[in-house]
């Protein structure tokens, strides 16, 4: 038997194993999201429905419709995928404001969502949309 070989019930096993953590994630995300919803004052089944999440997204942040148009980029090659992620980021600051948090707990959300959006989900913070000005970036 070659070593440097990886037989296919391996791979099939490993396969098995990264589909469920990211089903795992996935659901954890998909309640949180819920929670902050509603903590906004949002409709939570609007989670569930995959381009009006964005738009309630975009109310909850107190941004202009069109910047859901900025997640579309992402189907340019290469420059939409430096777009999404400087939406991304400012929208995940933003998040942090909205709900009296610190920039860094933005960059939290940005970088380890499945932990971030569960304190922010259930952790005592408040929504409050007038926390960021409508005109202002971040």
């Amino acid at each position: 038997m070659n070593l440097t070989m990886i037989d296919l019930s391996t791979w099939a096993a490993l396969a098995g194993a990264y589909f469920f953590v990211f089903l795992l994630v996935f659901a954890v995300l998909i309640v949180a999201s819920w929670r902050i919803f509603t903590k906004a004052g949002q409709p939570s089944w609007a989670v569930l429905i995959p381009v009006y999440n964005i738009y309630i997204y975009t109310q909850v942040l107190r941004r202009p419709k069109w910047w859901i148009l900025l997640y579309f980029f992402g189907f340019v090659p290469f420059v939409g995928s430096l777009a999404v992620l400087f939406v991304s980021i400012i929208y995940s600051v933003r998040m942090a404001k909205v709900f009296g948090k610190a920039p860094v707990f933005g960059v939290g959300l940005l970088l380890l969502p499945f932990i971030f959006y569960l304190l922010l989900a259930y952790g005592s913070a408040d929504y409050d949309e007038y926390r960021v000005a409508e005109g202002e970036l971040v």
